[in-house]
């Protein structure tokens, strides 16, 4: 099983976004028992919140359900347990760095790495911002997604190599 975290600065606005459409999407590819998603912050601001309401309704707009998911705080031992941390922006990325063990397994890099059809690399924060900025996100979201399980697909999930890395 490949298990993939996402992370923002405080896990609720846009890492559980990109964990409820890689949910989505990977289960519409037949893919759900084959990755595991999670998404934490850097910072514990919202431990143990459910994400920004106008995050959940712009994701329930276009058919992603949110309601599971709660914030926590990226740990150092989510490096060994995680095989891609993908950061949302510079700014998290930087702050992960530090914090990745020696010997950990981790790939840890921006999210919009994958993206194809947008050349930005950081996911802005909409919170706060309007609504606007929330369905911004998940179109950064579901194009970076789309790209990120090509990726997996070609290299880590292709059916030769089954699901174990």
């Amino acid at each position: 099983m490949i298990k993939i975290l996402f992370v923002c600065m405080g896990n609720i606005c846009r890492s559980p976004t990109a964990e409820g459409v890689l949910r989505y999407l990977a289960e519409a590819r037949g893919l759900e028992s084959r990755i595991l998603i999670d998404s934490a912050g850097t910072h514990g601001y919202h431990a143990g919140e459910p994400p920004d309401p106008r995050t959940v309704a712009a994701a329930a707009r276009r058919g992603y359900d949110l309601s599971g998911i709660r914030a926590r705080r990226v740990a150092a031992n989510d490096f060994l347990e995680f095989h891609h941390i993908l950061a949302m922006d510079q700014e998290n990325l930087t702050y992960l760095r530090p914090l990745k063990p020696e010997g950990a397994i981790a790939d840890t890099r921006l999210f919009l790495e994958f993206s194809r059809r947008f050349p930005e690399r950081d996911v802005p924060d909409p919170y706060y911002g309007g609504a606007r900025g929330f369905d911004y996100v998940l179109d950064l979201v579901e194009d970076a997604t789309d790209g990120f399980l090509d990726h997996l697909l070609k290299t880590e999930l292709r059916a030769d190599r089954g699901a174990a890395r």
